[in-house]
């Protein structure tokens, strides 16, 4: 027996999964396929207040995104901007959203 969802594998007897809670199967399921997109910089945070703002905001909006070096200034203790990703696609969703804001 299997999840279907996080692929662990169960003796007989077993119905549901522990950490998903969804019925098992008898097969495994196969190995998922991988999406790949493009990110592209929406802009440069030098503030590090405005992430978790924006975080939430384009959680809320759905918006596929990441902040490359916002941890980067826990090596080095100088003020160091860090670029706010953002999925090709949803570009012009972001930039609308960064402007709604007041942050561009």
């Amino acid at each position: 027996m299997f999840c279907p969802i996080c692929r662990s594998e169960y003796r007989e007897g077993f119905l549901k999964c522990a950490d998903c809670d969804v019925p098992l199967v008898d097969e495994p399921p196969g190995k998922p396929e991988h999406e790949f997109h493009d990110f592209v910089e929406s802009m440069i945070v030098f503030d590090e207040a405005h992430i978790p703002l924006i975080k939430s905001v384009f959680d809320d909006a759905a918006l596929e995104y990441f902040f490359q070096g916002e941890s980067s200034h826990l090596l080095v203790p100088l003020p160091l901007s860090t670029r706010l990703m953002v999925r090709k696609e949803q570009m012009e969703e972001g930039k609308r959203i960064l402007h709604e804001l007041g942050l561009t």
